[in-house]
């Protein structure tokens, strides 16, 4: 019979886990709830007590630390030397760990300017199907030998194994940040205007727009000096030619671009789910999920949806299949964590089938 829950603090116990039980689900801190799936015939593999910063080295710009650790503490520890994590990673709040953040494949607002986790993940340390530690990629930021295993585990949803040990970049944190938040009467005329900034040179550090009754909000976000940050907002101002803005900073603005990272903006009976998409297909997205009286934010520039959807998620799923829209549930206990039409399903297999050719690791 499998183990229904296995916590396990050392590799070899892992390897002896894995060796024993025919399915197995690694699992950390559960902050990402609608990816905790529970099958009697699977075995748990809790890795939330493999924590710590292994290494890190301020003047390098890198770290290495414990998949199981929180994102919290590594923040903390970054924060102190100046430096942070440019992909802003969300959910940090409720506990969110460095390896689930990467098997979600999840990044925040700070997508837009630097980039997604994946460009970030240097190593990793982990163990396959087969009970075997792997270790892929290096300690440092140049470094291009090989195939690149640290990306692939990035969204991989604990398919490929048991992540162990992760190595990152960090970049210097910003001294100083400021958002001006302009109001447009629809959503089309909001993404033009986001479109036009996107080509000028304006080094914007993150840009989302939220939909309302009465149309649309776009944040436009940027970093650096302080002293320099009120002229800059100014002519985003000039550029857009609107009068109905402001400009947040201090707390407020820390607070709002909290609340996108924390997702405190949607109802605790909703299911959060996550669409990749692009601006010249949000308003068609965004009048159907209107019509279904879903809470939606779009980020990194339209380039990614963030969905609070109300009820059964069937409905949802139907809709993304036929816009051609792939998703992944976040939050929520809806059951169904893969929505919407999927892509790269033969390149998955393959893979998997390389690294867990016995297919013990549950494939969500």
């Amino acid at each position: 019979m499998p183990l229904e829950n296995v916590t396990v603090t050392r590799y070899n116990e892992i390897q002896e886990v894995i060796r024993s039980s025919s399915r197995l689900a690694p699992r950390g801190a559960g902050s990402k709830t609608a990816l905790q799936t529970t099958l009697s015939s699977v075995t748990t593999l809790n890795v939330s007590d493999l924590r710590g910063v292994l290494a890190y080295q301020p003047q390098e710009f890198t770290f290495t630390a414990l998949a199981g650790t929180p994102l919290a503490e590594i923040e903390r520890l970054l924060a102190e030397n100046g430096q942070y994590l440019p992909f802003d990673p969300p959910l940090v709040g409720r506990g969110a760990t460095l390896g689930g953040t990467v098997a979600a494949g999840l990044s925040g607002p700070g997508r837009y300017r630097y980039g997604g986790i994946r460009d970030f993940i240097l190593g990793l340390r982990f163990i396959d199907g087969h009970g075997k530690v792997v270790r892929a990629g290096g300690k440092v930021v140049k470094n291009a030998a090989g195939f690149d295993l640290p990306k692939l585990m990035v969204g991989s949803l604990g398919r490929l194994g048991v992540m162990l040990e992760l190595t990152f970049k960090v970049f210097p944190l910003p001294p100083s940040y400021g958002t001006l938040r302009s109001e447009f009467q629809a959503l089309s005329a909001a993404l033009d205007a986001m479109l036009h900034l996107g080509r000028l040179p304006l080094d914007i550090a993150a840009l989302e727009l939220i939909p309302h009754a009465n149309g649309a909000a776009l944040y436009i976000r940027l970093a650096g000096d302080q002293q320099i940050l009120p002229s800059r907002l100014n002519r985003l101002r000039a550029i857009l030619g609107l009068k109905d803005d402001e400009i947040l900073a201090g707390q407020t603005e820390h607070d709002f671009w909290q609340e996108q990272k924390e997702f405190t903006w949607i109802e605790a009976a909703h299911t959060l789910v996550k669409v990749p998409v692009t601006p010249r297909r949000v308003v068609a997205l965004d009048k159907q999920l209107a019509a279904h009286g879903a809470a939606r934010r779009y980020s990194a520039g339209a380039n990614l949806a963030w969905v609070a959807w109300p009820g059964d998620s069937s409905t949802l799923d139907h809709m993304l299949e036929e816009q051609g829209l792939s998703a992944l549930a976040v939050l929520g206990a809806n059951g169904q964590v893969r929505l919407g039409r999927q892509v790269g399903a033969a390149f998955e297999a393959r893979v998997k089938q390389a690294l867990d050719p016995a297919g013990k690791w549950l494939a969500l």
